[in-house]
């Protein structure tokens, strides 16, 4: 593994590897185990899309790590006034040991990734979200203790989180189901890649898509860079709230997961959402462990 592009360039051996990692670096950090992996090392973070989580986590994870974060805003960089993305990864390279990239185009991620001569990791696009991904499966197999014989299902906008969802939980050995409207389907890329996957389905109806599942994902129903279409999502959208009604119809022990932030009364009730508050916030955790285990496999 050079590189964290995508969920689709990670193995089932390579997604195991890092998530046996990061258990291992929360039981030292829980514990007080030091662990300087990247002693001396340094992180340079690109943010075109704000952060809470993906900033935070990042910046404690290499301080965690021995190591030294640098918080590269677009507004402060040349990139954000032009500067060809050839052009950055080439002198960041020089200066860094690592770059991590929030942004919204995907093709960015990866040119930085082909010009550039240092691991790359994807902190969000708008087509896919790694690195939350990977923590949201150490936070389901943390709580479920496996992933054979699960079922996945996912409410909401065919987004980021539902590309990324989809592919990582297909690739561990999960069911998936989808219930998007007709118009938010994931990416097409991701229904190709889900052809090869029986244990796939998508539907338009939630009612199917959660019919006895173990884990339950939901969304924002705009994200970053739709919030002009909140209106007509708001419409597109009505039937698919994860609330205490349908959740009767997933498993009793299902638990429910959700990248943050939440807009409650949206997507998700703030009944449903304080009911299942400790896994949220465990999976929110779980960023910085998941993150930290990725950063010492690219930079250690």
């Amino acid at each position: 593994m050079k590189h964290l592009l995508k969920m689709m360039d990670l193995s089932t051996e390579e997604i195991t590897d890092i998530l046996n990692l990061a258990d291992q670096l929360k039981y030292e950090l829980k514990h007080d185990i030091a662990h300087p992996h990247l002693k001396g090392k340094t992180l340079g973070m690109i943010f075109q899309k704000a952060s809470t989580r993906t900033r935070v986590s990042f910046e404690a994870g290499m301080f965690q790590l021995g190591g030294h974060p640098l918080f590269l805003s677009s507004k402060d960089l040349q990139i954000g006034r032009g500067e060809p993305v050839e052009d950055t990864a080439r002198v960041l390279s020089r200066y860094l040991d690592g770059i991590m990239i929030r942004t919204f185009d995907q093709k960015e991620v990866e040119d930085l990734a082909y010009y550039g001569t240092v691991p790359v990791i994807n902190g969000l696009t708008d087509i896919t979200h790694p690195c939350q991904v990977l923590a949201d499966l150490m936070t389901v197999r943390e709580i479920k203790g496996q992933f054979d014989g699960l079922k996945m299902c996912y409410i909401g906008d065919g987004n980021n989180m539902a590309n990324a969802l989809t592919v990582g939980g297909l690739k561990v050995g999960m069911s998936v189901s989808l219930a998007c409207p007709a118009d938010y389907s994931p990416h097409e890329s991701v229904l190709e890649f889900t052809k090869n996957y029986p244990a796939f389905t998508l539907t338009t109806s939630p009612e199917e898509a959660i019919a006895d599942a173990d884990i339950v994902f939901t969304d924002v129903w705009a994200s970053m860079g739709n919030e002009n279409e909140i209106i007509e999502r708001r419409k597109a959208f009505v039937g698919y709230q994860v609330n205490e009604e349908i959740m009767k119809l997933a498993k009793p022990d299902a638990i429910v997961q959700h990248c943050l932030p939440a807009h409650r009364g949206e997507e998700i009730t703030a009944e449903t959402f304080e009911k299942h508050a400790a896994e949220i916030f465990e999976e929110a955790e779980n960023r910085l462990h998941a993150q930290k285990a990725v950063m010492v496999r690219l930079m250690g």
